[in-house]
């Protein structure tokens, strides 16, 4: 009797691990045909910023890619699937690691080189480009990339720095105040946020003109700001009302001021908030395009949406590497931003939707 129950337990046992197998295979596998539409045109990206040449199309490069990375991204869901502890995980993940580096240096590594990045070192790169294919049109002057991400970084972390301050302390102020019009306050936040902003590019554009800061960056920064505010405040509101009354009235009660409760007490609670609309105030600032495009004009003024664009209109024909390139370049920055601060952005949704 102890015997056959003992039996019947380990084949209910073994059940039991053939069903969770079988859901995590089924899991993976729609994991990675959902992955591998928004992953593949990011590596096809990256392998013509580092393999194409100069008015030469070398689509086999890119083919013999595909062929080393998508049997990798399969075998590492594979693994992760099928992995009984850690241990097998991690050999698993090492070894298919070890093939897909050797397979993808043996059939495309000697096509790699890095004379697409020519514009990190050269100013005029466009002029070396077009005389490379004997190409004579150019009218577009390029600035120093290094120049123009500067003016990204000015206008993301300004508006940034703007946003964070007036949308911490107007959320806080909605949220533990009660004052007339308050609940009108909040719909309207929520109005503005989901207003089409392309709608008023006319009337911002004439009023940039008429107060003297059109073809500003100041001009740009105080438009993204105005768009970005009642998003982050309505975020930061969820953050302020989860914060327990208690703790500031206890802080109050000790003979601290309102402005030392908030800052020493009440703050501290919302930081992963104040850092999560932080990141993507910046990411927002770091990517803006439209605005940059019709109130910017002077290329000593442009950002690198502004000469990504320029690139593609003015060198796509010619030099497709260096478009894909600057790409890459561009999207690196925002890339680790957003990577570094992920477990932050999911608090965030958690955060505002528990507030």
């Amino acid at each position: 009797m102890v015997t056959q129950a003992m039996d019947d337990w380990d084949a209910l046992a073994a059940r039991a691990r053939r069903a969770r197998h079988s859901k995590a295979v089924v899991l993976y596998a729609f994991l990675i045909a959902v992955s591998l539409p928004i992953i593949l045109p990011y590596f096809w990206l990256v392998t013509i910023a580092f393999s194409a040449k100069t008015g030469v199309a070398e689509t086999a490069v890119l083919w013999r890619s595909m062929a080393v990375v998508v049997p990798a991204v399969i075998a590492f869901w594979l693994v992760a699937a099928l992995a009984q502890n850690r241990r097998q995980l991690w050999i698993g993940v090492a070894a298919v690691a070890t093939v897909a580096v050797f397979c993808f240096a043996l059939l495309v590594g000697p096509d790699l080189h890095l004379g697409n990045f020519i514009f990190l070192w050269e100013p005029d790169f466009a002029s070396v480009v077009r005389s490379r294919v004997g190409e004579v049109r150019g009218a577009v002057q390029f600035p120093n990339v290094w120049h123009a991400f500067g003016n990204s970084i000015l206008i993301a972390g300004s508006q940034t720095a703007i946003v964070v301050t007036v949308a911490s302390l107007a959320a806080y102020y909605l949220s533990r105040f009660q004052f007339p019009g308050r609940s009108s306050m909040l719909r309207s936040l929520l109005v503005l946020h989901a207003f089409p902003v392309l709608t008023l590019i006319v009337p911002m554009f004439l009023m940039l003109y008429w107060i003297g800061l059109l073809d500003t960056l100041s001009g740009v920064i105080l438009v993204l700001v105005a768009f970005e505010l009642p998003f982050a405040i309505f975020i930061m509101k969820g953050f302020f009302d989860a914060v327990p009354w208690d703790i500031e009235m206890s802080a109050l009660t000790d003979g601290a001021s309102r402005r030392q409760a908030f800052v020493s007490v009440v703050l501290p609670q919302v930081r992963n908030g104040v850092l999560a609309i932080a990141v993507f105030t910046f990411i927002r600032g770091w990517e803006e395009y439209i605005f940059v495009f019709t109130f910017l004009i002077r290329n000593s003024n442009w950002t690198m949406s502004l000469y990504m664009y320029w690139v593609r209109d003015d060198v796509m024909g010619v030099d497709y590497g260096v478009v894909s390139a600057v790409g890459v370049f561009y999207l690196v920055p925002s890339l680790i931003l957003y990577m570094a601060a992920q477990r932050y952005l999911m608090q965030m949704s958690i955060g505002g939707v528990k507030g």
